[in-house]
């Protein structure tokens, strides 16, 4: 199912994307659901064509715990060597947007840079101090993350929560994906058309399927949010004032 959070003519609401995507917006519909998307869903009978509503980002989480590094070929692109462990940072609430929304570039920046990945969504119950089962039965679904970075203030500051958590730099969507085998996705970033990023969630050094990495990322923190698991190889700088947010997962 894709869960989507989307404004209509009379409001915000969740709802359930409907529709072949291979086709584009065309004939694809979302159907409102009443009340929590996360448990049993109970749709209201409204719907819209998908072409009539804004998408917004899919979740609004208390924060996005991200695994750094977590691409091989990323990590030799920037001349850093492989983590023997999760390398865990995160990026605020205040980050996040939706699909194809402005990125808005910072004056202290001069290279902003994309880096598409899969994010794993945490269920109402989260994941924290939980085993391997636990964590797995946490994973309510997966979307679409773009893990803005501004490469030059992260080599200078010597730490990520500036370079990668200014407003804006956490693009998600456009929904949720639940119920998918996630062990092997292909992840890619377009720009103008044009394929600056390809990878596939298999090469991660770190399963971000594996429930063993998202009981990691979570022992010590705060139910309610959205992981990200590492940007696969390919850069690009920015040399605009605003750029669009949306990469993909695709299988």
């Amino acid at each position: 199912m894709r869960i989507a959070r989307f404004v209509h003519s009379g409001g915000m609401s969740f709802g359930a994307v409907e529709g072949e995507q291979g086709a584009g917006n065309a004939g694809m519909t979302v159907a409102e659901i009443e009340g929590p998307s996360f448990g049993d869903l109970t749709f209201s009978g409204s719907r819209w064509a998908l072409d009539d509503v804004r998408m917004l980002s899919p979740i609004l989480p208390s924060k996005v715990v991200c695994v750094g590094r977590n691409y091989a070929d990323h990590a030799s692109e920037l001349g850093n060597d492989v983590p023997k462990e999760p390398l865990l940072f995160l990026k605020p609430s205040t980050s996040i947007i939706g699909d194809n929304d402005a990125i808005k570039l910072p004056a202290q920046s001069k290279r902003v840079e994309h880096e598409a990945e899969l994010a794993v969504v945490i269920g109402a119950a989260g994941a924290r101090r939980v085993d391997r089962a636990g964590a797995s039965a946490a994973i309510f679904g997966y979307t679409a993350a773009n893990d803005v970075t501004a490469r030059d203030l992260q080599r200078s500051d010597g730490q990520w929560t500036r370079a990668k958590g200014f407003d804006s730099f956490c693009p998600l969507g456009p929904w949720i994906v639940t119920g998918i085998d996630a062990g092997d996705l292909e992840v890619r970033c377009e720009v103008n058309e044009e394929v600056r990023q390809l990878g596939r969630t298999k090469d991660m050094v770190f399963d971000g399927a594996d429930a063993d990495l998202v009981r990691v990322a979570h022992h010590d923190l705060a139910a309610r949010r959205c992981d990200s698991h590492g940007h696969a190889g390919g850069r690009l700088t920015y040399p605009s004032t605003a750029i669009p947010a949306p990469c993909r997962s695709r299988e």
